[in-house]
């Protein structure tokens, strides 16, 4: 039997698995082309799209004066901002905004704000939007860009170059396509698994372990995507209970509400899903190098209580965003003092639920998937190494699991030890 180096030892380069990935990639690319939008930028909206265009400013006098056309109880507050860009860059134009209304707090002198450009309408031709958060927001994307670098390098990088896939893939095809009328969890599917193809092999390199990983949040996806199916229908969850839902409607957008649901399940499960695929097939082959000898019965369950830990923390993670989310909700339901069972029943609670659990589901599906396939194919079969002893396939290792001390540091301890008895013998 030849001597293998534990660190040079390489899994198999598992045609199967290249052949698996080969044909989803092609469903995909296949699915990209049949779903693809035509173009057509959707329904007319003049209710969202109201204003010429908006532009930047910069507060310079607030004053506290009559509303006009009311009697003098009522008060309003007289700003005057200066345009930054635009068609009247430069220029000063005064807003009158209610002065008990929220929406003026911070606006003080110097403050940059944005405004709504309407030149048809005579005498409002601006209107005061929100204050300009791009530039906080730019520099907070800035120093997210130069963390992520500084730890990991070009692998960060590289992370980077997967971010912004992700992002090309929802807002030039996911979005478009469902305003084309395509259904809306078919474009889901499809496009999540372009994002998964392309965030991870993007970020992890082409490699096995990678493949693996890939196939794994695949398969969870696919559960998590069946079980939506029938919960939802067993639910009888229509998607009709949001107010963005509704608006949506009244617009005459004609979207299939209920599959929109289920496409959002589907992309919002996939962040959770490839995460901890990744992180298992590299626990996989973390602990083939450690002990190339290791039966794969033995790797298995090693891989499985690695999954089980990330599982319960990935889980607690799940439930604490979509609650996160929904505080105001929250605690909207907590103020009506309705019994548990009754505001759990009611269609936005149920449809969180839905949401969490199922791609809690998936997210659970997806670990034993991508352990067993990283154990067949870092450890395949006949390959042992002789620098450390072979464990019986039918070895009980359901206990603690033993882990002899290397030859060198016991020469090491043992040196020591006869050292200190020689001193204490003086």
């Amino acid at each position: 039997m030849e001597n293998h180096d534990v660190r040079r030892s390489k899994p198999s380069r598992a045609p199967g698995l290249s052949l698996i990935a080969g044909a989803v990639a092609a469903l995909t690319a296949i699915g990209l082309w049949a779903l693809w939008p035509s173009g057509d930028p959707g329904p007319d909206v003049p209710a969202l799209a109201s204003f010429e265009g908006v532009y930047a400013a910069t507060t310079e006098e607030r004053t506290e004066v009559p509303c006009a056309g009311a009697d003098g109880s009522t008060r309003c507050l007289s700003v005057t901002f200066r345009l930054l860009d635009g068609p009247d860059e430069g220029t000063a134009v005064t807003v009158e905004l209610p002065a008990n209304s929220t929406r003026v707090v911070g606006v003080d002198p110097g403050q940059r704000v944005l405004l709504g450009h309407q030149p048809d309408v005579e005498g409002f031709e601006y209107v005061y939007l929100e204050p300009d958060r791009r530039s906080p927001l730019l520099l907070l994307a800035g120093l997210f860009a130069l963390a992520v670098v500084a730890l990991g390098g070009w692998k960060g990088a590289s992370a980077l170059v997967g971010l912004l896939a992700t992002l090309l893939v929802l807002f030039l095809f996911v979005v478009p396509a469902i305003l084309d009328g395509r259904d809306p969890l078919l474009v889901s599917l499809v496009g999540s698994g372009a994002i998964a193809f392309a965030a991870l092999y993007l970020s992890h390199g082409v490699d096995v372990k990678t493949t693996v990983a890939l196939i794994g949040t695949l398969g969870g996806l696919l559960c998590a995507a069946i079980l939506a199916l029938v919960f939802m229908g067993a639910a009888e969850i229509t998607g009709l209970a949001s107010e963005e839902a509704l608006f949506l409607t009244a617009l005459g957008t004609d979207l299939d509400l209920r599959g929109l649901i289920l496409g959002g399940m589907m992309i919002g499960a996939l962040g959770a899903i490839d995460d901890i695929t990744v992180t298992q097939a590299s626990a996989v082959w973390e602990l083939r190098s450690v002990d190339p000898a290791m039966s794969r019965r033995r790797l298995i369950r090693s891989g499985m209580r690695i999954g089980r830990d990330h599982v319960a923390s990935t889980v607690n993670t799940l439930v604490l965003a979509y609650a996160g989310a929904s505080m105001p909700l929250l605690i909207l339901f907590v103020l009506s003092d309705q019994p548990a069972g009754t505001v759990a029943n009611g269609e936005i609670v149920a449809t969180e639920i839905v949401r969490t659990l199922v791609g809690s589901l998936g997210l659970i599906a997806s670990v034993p998937i991508t352990t067993w396939l990283a154990v067949h194919v870092a450890t395949p079969r006949g390959k042992r190494s002789r620098t450390t002893p072979s464990v019986p396939e039918d070895a009980d290792d359901t206990g603690p699991e033993e882990h002899p001390i290397p030859e060198h540091r016991r020469d090491q301890w043992m040196g020591l030890l006869r050292s200190w008895r020689r001193a204490r013998r003086r």
